[in-house]
């Protein structure tokens, strides 16, 4: 199927102008002032309306295997479809967690089967499958992901020769969940002291303090300026880590690269208050001086990416008192449109906001093709339109789970069509079922 965007306006590395693009056979065929075509084509007005490349989320936990009750690659995969999400890479703490080469390659057979957006899953590191993760193929696996503090099962590397050994002889790269697990729990000691098992919301980022955070980043950071080893350090949560990264050095050229996450862009420690545990994610939202921190470090390039951190569970599950209330939440659907509200609310440009969701994961994971609007690249484009507001309810909702702490928000601008590798996969508020999305492939020297 051909498809024709007519009149629409391209947003696309660093310039803004109106242009048509024609999709064809996958690919992105031309883009130009003007374009006619013969033959059988769709054509479609977007006059008015923003092109911009597909949304690539370095950072999604979909569940499955094993945790498919919260939601699963199908499903998720359906709403980041909905919300401009194009491609997605996914984490490794599902059950059983992805610590070997088969229980990877099992994740990649599901998402084959079922996922409508293009996928990525990191291989796993614990204290003990350093030989498993060695053997991974950076050119068909988007990266390692190292826990530095805990998580599900057996994947928290605490042990000090593990974490060099890792450091220095993993060549592709290493992303980190960077929280000091000894400082985290010491503090909830002290406060499960204090409040026992009626502790409020409103303590989860004293817990998970900025100290917890910048001890492990910063050592991560070191580690990583040792052994020379290529580091992404996932969901920066306070403004003292952003010190910790280059703002002078271009992204092709950096070694130790930061990521920030919608929900540490958007919530303060203020909405404990109303959304409680809705918005209890580790590491923990924090102030209001840190979110600023976190935007200024946006806009000065410390931060080189924007991702979700999507990470559902049941609403049953949130519902629990704070110690056992899990951390996390749905935000596939939606962090497209907050990030072109942030837009228009004057934190960014609209520019800036495609770099740091679509060109600068692509650059920095060096993905194939994709990431950009370049003829012969993957038709992987999302059409947005900013003058239709969308107000978030369980109604529209298609997370699994069934809840998003964005419920009631009511956004200026809202994502009217979504094509992957050149099919329309949704239009007009609606999922348009068909082929499964790709496996990403890295141009990795």
């Amino acid at each position: 199927m051909k498809y024709l965007l007519k009149n629409g306006t391209i947003v696309n590395e660093g310039k803004s102008f109106q242009a048509d693009l024609l999709i064809e056979n996958e690919r992105i065929s031309k883009i130009a002032p003007s374009i006619t075509v013969e033959g059988n084509c769709v054509e479609i007005n977007c006059e008015g309306k923003y092109v911009l490349p597909g949304f690539i989320d370095d950072q999604v936990h979909f569940r499955e295997p094993g945790l498919t009750h919260k939601g699963n690659i199908y499903s998720e995969s359906r709403a980041a479809v909905a919300g401009g999400i194009t491609s997605f890479m996914e984490m490794p703490n599902t059950v059983p967690n992805a610590l070997t080469q088969d229980l990877l390659e099992d994740k990649y057979q599901i998402a084959s089967n079922s996922s409508l957006a293009n996928f990525s899953f990191f291989m796993g590191a614990s204290n003990d499958n350093i030989e498993e993760v060695l053997r991974t193929n950076d050119k068909t696996v988007c990266g390692v992901k190292i826990f530095m503090g805990s998580s599900t099962g057996n994947m928290l590397v605490d042990n000090e020769k593990v974490l060099s050994s890792l450091f220095s002889k993993v060549d592709m790269l290493i992303a980190t969940h960077c929280e000091d697990e000894a400082t985290i729990r010491r503090n909830t000691e002290i406060f499960k002291e204090k409040y026992g098992e009626n502790m409020p919301m409103k303590f989860h980022p004293e817990i998970r303090s900025e100290e917890a955070c910048y001890l492990s980043s910063s050592r991560a950071v070191d580690l990583a300026k040792k052994h020379g080893t290529r580091l992404h350090v996932l969901h920066i949560s306070t403004a003292k880590e952003i010190g910790l990264f280059d703002t002078h050095i271009q992204l092709k050229d950096k070694k130790i690269t930061a990521e920030a996450c919608v929900h540490h862009l958007w919530f303060s420690d203020k909405d404990y208050e109303t959304k409680g545990s809705l918005i209890k994610w580790n590491p923990a939202v924090k102030t209001e001086e840190d979110r600023e921190g976190i935007w200024a470090g946006v806009r000065s390039g410390a931060i080189d990416v924007f991702a979700t951190d999507h990470a559902p569970h049941t609403k049953e599950e949130k519902a629990n008192m704070y110690f056992s209330a899990p951390s996390g939440g749905p935000l596939v659907q939606h962090a497209l449109i907050a990030l072109l509200e942030k837009v228009k609310q004057g934190y960014l440009s609209i520019e800036l906001m495609v770099e740091k969701m679509a060109h600068a994961p692509a650059t920095l994971f060096a993905i194939e093709n994709r990431g950009y609007l370049r003829e012969g690249y993957f038709a992987d484009v999302v059409v947005v339109d900013p003058n239709t507001s969308l107000t978030v309810n369980k109604s529209n909702l298609l997370y699994k789970c069934g809840w998003s702490p964005f419920e009631g928000t009511t956004f200026s601008n809202s994502v009217d069509s979504t094509f992957i590798n050149g099919r329309l996969a949704y239009s007009s508020g609606k999922i348009i079922e068909g082929e499964s999305g790709k496996r990403l492939s890295f141009d990795r020297k």
